[in-house]
């Protein structure tokens, strides 16, 4: 009540992982994750229902740059 929950910085393998919204062509459902550069694996972090999802993720992972979209 008293305590606001600080928001932690959460890392990620800024060499080897790149921030990617995947984006569905036919129901326009957006998620967001990381990609492996090596193994191009996705690994998806949270469901982007409006920009304000977006900025949350941005902000918690620490990344300034526009993020890439891929169908």
């Amino acid at each position: 009540m008293f305590f606001k929950k600080k928001d932690s910085k959460k890392d990620w393998d800024r060499e080897n992982l790149i921030p990617i919204i995947h984006k569905s062509i036919c129901t326009g459902e957006a998620v967001v994750g990381f990609k492996n550069k090596k193994t191009n694996v996705f690994v998806e972090e949270m469901l982007i229902e409006s920009n304000e999802d977006l900025i949350k993720f941005k902000k918690m992972y620490g990344i300034i740059d526009d993020i890439k979209v891929e169908y």
